[in-house]
């Protein structure tokens, strides 16, 4: 079963200063890359595939491979044309080759990557599942007009900024060498830097409202003694078993489920030499006992039930 987060606090842990584009050293981001492919191969699965399928999903458009019209959030177009990819789509883009793309990307390889390495290492399917409450989240926000953007992917970006300042509220950030703040503090920096620049604040707002929402259920409301209902659904734990990358130490999917056990039943002994008497503290109208033991070398279990004695003795 997935992991109780009730039982894990946010960390306290004081970090060195950092940049706004680069992480507090530890044993997973402090890794010395000689090429670009032995960086790429080291990313996590999960920030890594959507990182690339952002920056695949701008190329395309760069390349005008396709209109962004088609792959916009339009909920009419999805209700009455059944153009239902759209409710997928909008989340891969961050819009044209900018700097504003490349501070969305930034974020993902950073601050992404850097959630799935600590928090959420050695549970990809967790990991996948935030991500997807949180596009979920967001389509419902979207259902409400004034609420609607056309392209959701950069408010789960700064979900993922959001989380990681609530999973790191003590590690000391940076901005540009001028601002040193702690990370519970840095999405509302992030959203002030949004206002500087020019950019809409509704897609970040709606992040840090899907954040919150998560961290909400998962963590503040079961250490405030509410029950833990928030698991990661079964079909997530296959998707990444199908995946074949990453792993989950606590996924309820067995890798194999041929292994181990050759048959389960009852079994009967129909001569008294390989089970034991009964005791004389038993009632002799008790005739079940423990069944033989399996032999060691059959590399499984054989048996396991109940034995039942028709000799009497």
């Amino acid at each position: 079963m997935p992991v109780n987060r009730t039982t894990r606090t946010p960390s306290n842990t004081t970090y060195p200063k950092a940049s706004v584009f680069r992480l507090p050293k530890d044993k997973h981001t402090d890794i010395a890359m000689s090429t670009p492919a032995e960086y790429y191969n080291s990313l996590p699965p999960v920030s890594k595939t959507y990182g690339v399928a952002c920056l695949m999903a701008t190329a395309a458009f760069y390349l005008q491979l396709y209109n962004p019209k088609n792959i916009a959030l339009k909920y009419e177009d999805v209700i009455k044309r059944f153009q239902v990819w759209r409710v997928v789509t909008n989340f891969f883009f961050l819009g044209p080759f900018s700097f504003r793309f490349a501070f969305r990307l930034i974020i993902i390889a950073k601050y992404g990557v850097s959630l799935e390495r600590g928090p959420f290492d050695k549970r990809t399917a967790d990991y996948l599942w935030m991500l997807m409450f949180g596009a979920l989240s967001l389509l419902v926000m979207a259902a409400i007009p004034p609420l609607r953007t056309p392209f959701m992917g950069p408010s789960l970006v700064f979900m993922m900024v959001y989380i990681w300042g609530r999973e790191f509220p003590n590690a000391r950030i940076s901005i540009y060498g001028v601002v040193s703040l702690k990370g519970f503090y840095l999405p509302w920096a992030m959203l002030a830097l949004e206002l500087i620049f020019g950019n809409p604040l509704l897609p970040a707002i709606l992040g840090m409202v899907a954040g919150h929402l998560y961290y909400f259920l998962t963590v503040l409301h079961p250490l405030a003694g509410g029950k833990y209902i928030f698991k990661t659904p079964l079909f997530v734990h296959k998707l990444v078993a199908f995946w074949g990358e990453g792993t989950q130490v606590n996924s309820p999917v067995p890798r194999n489920p041929q292994a181990g056990v050759a048959f389960r039943g009852r079994s009967y002994s129909l001569s008294g030499t390989r089970s034991t008497a009964p005791s004389a503290e038993q009632p002799e109208t008790n005739t079940t006992i423990p069944s033989e033991q399996p032999n060691a070398t059959a590399g499984g279990v054989a048996f396991r039930g109940r034995s039942y004695r028709l000799d009497g003795r």
